[in-house]
C-alpha cells in the first residue's frame, strides 16, 4: 500500500482530472506514480513538462530506456524497474538487453557507455571525471546528448525517489530487483 495518497480519478479535482485526461490520451491509463504526483498538480505538471521536453531531444528511445533501467536498478526502485521494463519492451529492447542495462551496461557498445556514464552521474552526484566525459565524447555523444543524459538522470532519480518514498503499488508486470536493496 502506498505511503502517500494516490489521487484516484474519482477523487480528482477539475485540474487533476484535466491532467489525467491528457495522460490517458497518451498512455491509455494513469500510472500509480503519476497518481502520487497528482497530490500536487504543480508537481505533476512540472514532471510532465520535463518529461515531454526531455523526450524531444536527440537521444533514442532505446537509449533513454536503457538509462532508466540502469538507474532504477542502481537506486533499487522496483516500481521503476517494472515500469521501464514494460516501456523498454515497447521500444524494442530484448530481455537480455534489459538485464544488461540493469547491470549497468548494454549489448550495444555505444549505449553501454551512456548507461555507465548515467550511473556514474547518479552515484557521484554529478562529480564525473574528465576521463568519463572524454569516454562518452569518444563514443560519439555530442554535448547536446551529454546534457540530455544528465537531464534524464535527474528525471529518473526524481521518479526513483518518489517510487521508493511512497512505496507506490506496482501497476505494471512486476519485475524484482536483481540485487538485494
Amino acid at each position: 500500500m502506498s505511503r502517500i495518497n494516490l489521487v484516484t480519478p474519482e477523487q480528482a479535482n477539475p485540474e487533476q482530472a484535466e491532467l489525467y485526461a491528457a495522460i490517458t490520451s497518451q498512455l491509455g491509463m494513469v500510472p500509480n506514480f503519476l497518481k502520487v504526483f497528482a497530490n500536487s498538480p504543480a508537481a505533476l505538471k512540472a514532471f510532465l513538462g520535463l518529461h515531454s521536453i526531455a523526450n524531444e531531444g536527440e537521444l533514442t528511445s532505446k537509449t533513454k530506456e536503457r538509462i532508466a533501467l540502469g538507474l532504477a536498478e542502481q537506486n533499487a526502485c522496483e516500481y521503476c524497474v517494472s515500469a521501464h521494463t514494460a516501456i523498454g519492451k515497447g521500444v524494442g529492447l530484448t530481455e537480455d538487453e534489459m538485464a544488461e542495462n540493469r547491470a549497468g551496461g548494454s549489448q550495444d557498445a555505444q549505449a553501454a557507455i551512456a548507461v555507465k556514464f548515467a550511473r556514474s552521474l547518479a552515484e557521484h552526484n554529478g562529480e564525473v571525471t574528465t576521463a568519463e566525459l572524454l569516454e562518452i565524447r569518444n563514443a560519439g555523444y555530442s554535448d547536446a546528448e551529454i546534457v540530455e543524459i544528465i537531464t534524464h538522470v535527474g528525471m529518473n532519480i526524481m521518479t526513483n525517489i518518489l517510487g521508493k518514498a511512497s512505496r507506490v503499488a506496482i501497476d505494471f508486470p512486476k519485475i524484482s530487483l536483481q540485487k538485494a536493496s
